[in-house]
């Protein structure tokens, strides 16, 4: 009975990580090129970091799930991977979150791309490790 739960938990971890991977590669590379095609740069920009910054809790909480599952059902390695990788995704909202004005020289633009790359970057980053916990969670290590 408690094998039957195990395995059933961890085929559940690997399904949340692997939804995890996929929506970071839809949020971190399929959005942005659609965005960027068809609209403007500003609105496209805006679009991007709207995006990364809702779609990263969501990820999160997805391998927060993930990680309890592996754990549960055994894949402990894959629970330490989905953890690091939520907490990767979770440092997204900090990446995009409004700053106060910089004390510069008065009519001095702020330049936002900066935080988007870096975003991407770290969501691209972080969608490698939940697919490895996908993995891991698969081969319950």
């Amino acid at each position: 009975m408690l094998g039957s739960i195990q395995s059933t938990a961890a085929a559940f971890s690997a399904l949340l990580a692997g939804a995890a991977t996929g929506l970071a590669w839809a949020i971190a590379v399929l959005s942005p090129n659609c965005s960027f095609d068809r609209l403007d740069y500003s609105r496209a920009d805006g679009h991007v970091r709207q995006l990364l910054r809702d779609g990263s809790g969501l990820i999160s909480g997805l391998l927060l799930a993930a990680a309890a599952l592996g754990v549960l059902g055994g894949a402990y390695g894959a629970g330490i991977l989905a953890v690091i990788s939520a907490g990767g995704f979770f440092t997204n909202r900090w990446t995009l979150a409004p700053r106060k004005k910089s004390e510069g020289a008065p009519g001095l633009r702020q330049r936002k791309k900066s935080q988007r790359i870096v975003a991407v970057s770290l969501s691209l980053l972080f969608a490698a490790v939940s697919g490895i916990a996908a993995v891991l969670a698969v081969l319950r290590i």
